[in-house]
């Protein structure tokens, strides 16, 4: 029998209220909006907070803010937060290293490789944006947070590079428990939403049969998701639940013509499984299939 299928429910992002007005912002908002997003049949909770460029101690406490309320109503769920800014990559995991410490955060960030993610100017042209960098050091740094401080690793694909760089460390068998690939599409509404310049492959079959033709036999458990699109009017979905994977819905990632809430994305992805024959899994049975490290004193 298939395993069930792990739903990741990204609730915010570079999204902005004009963009979608049911975004949640403030630790009260991400609070009701997780708990919803869990009852309908998420099982991992990721998010951003509104201020980015704060240190790791205040950004520990930001996201503790919203998910303290969520934890007490239900102690079992999987949240993580993004990665942090900061001069260098002991700044930019900090908070990840102190949530963990305190019990709050399952799971971290690790991005390994480096990409372009931007819009585009009046020429149509690739223009403006950011380079998001990660080093091969950066990334030593992150993997040893995540094995310090009992984190699973959420890696995120952009490009297939970043999988090699995945399989290199798993290989060596030194990825951590916990371990979840990310398979990220690109699609054409670019990763900010402002119909800019996509990255990475494009949500289609042939795209994710290539990233599983480098996948096997590694045993990693992987999901897909859409970068400024929509993983399941793109088929992508089914045919990653057909395929044995997991899906990443949410805000931070929907691109598509609607403007619906976090809790009616989940609910689509629990009927893109339920319609393939397999059943969702809860954060407990998740933990489980993961093989999360279990919370101090759990």
């Amino acid at each position: 029998m298939a395993n069930p299928v792990v739903i990741e429910v990204a609730l915010n992002g570079v999204t902005t209220p004009e963009r979608n007005p049911h975004v949640p912002r403030t630790p009260s908002e991400i609070a009701a909006d997780a708990l919803r997003c869990l009852d309908a049949g998420a099982a991992i909770v990721h998010n951003h907070i509104a201020e980015f460029a704060v240190d790791g101690p205040r950004a520990a406490e930001a996201y503790a803010e919203g998910w303290r309320s969520v934890l007490a109503e239900r102690p079992d769920a999987i949240l993580y937060p993004t990665i942090g800014f900061g001069a260098g990559a002991a700044e930019r995991w900090d908070h990840m290293a102190r949530l963990g410490d305190a019990g709050l955060a399952r799971m971290a960030v690790l991005d390994p490789g480096s990409v372009n993610l931007g819009g585009s100017g009046g020429d149509g042209l690739p223009a403006g944006g950011i380079v998001y960098v990660n080093t091969f050091e950066d990334i030593r740094h992150a993997v040893g947070v995540c094995a310090r401080h009992r984190l699973g690793p959420s890696i995120s694909i952009f490009e297939p590079g970043f999988l090699r760089a995945t399989l290199a460390w798993a290989r060596a068998g030194k990825l951590p428990a916990g371990s979840l690939v990310k398979l990220y599409f690109g699609d054409d509404a670019g990763y900010l939403g402002d119909g800019g310049a996509a990255f990475g492959l494009p949500p289609t079959r042939p795209s994710l049969e290539a990233y599983l033709a480098m996948l096997e036999g590694s045993g990693l458990p992987w999901a897909v998701a859409v970068l400024g699109g929509d993983v399941i009017a793109s088929g992508l979905a089914k045919t990653a639940v057909e395929r044995g994977g997991h899906l990443r819905v949410g805000l931070e990632d929907y691109g598509g013509p609607r403007r619906p809430t976090n809790e009616e994305l989940v609910r689509d992805a629990v009927a893109v499984a339920r319609a393939a024959g397999r059943a969702v899994a809860t954060p407990a049975e998740t933990a489980r299939l993961l093989g999360l490290p279990r919370r101090e004193g759990s």
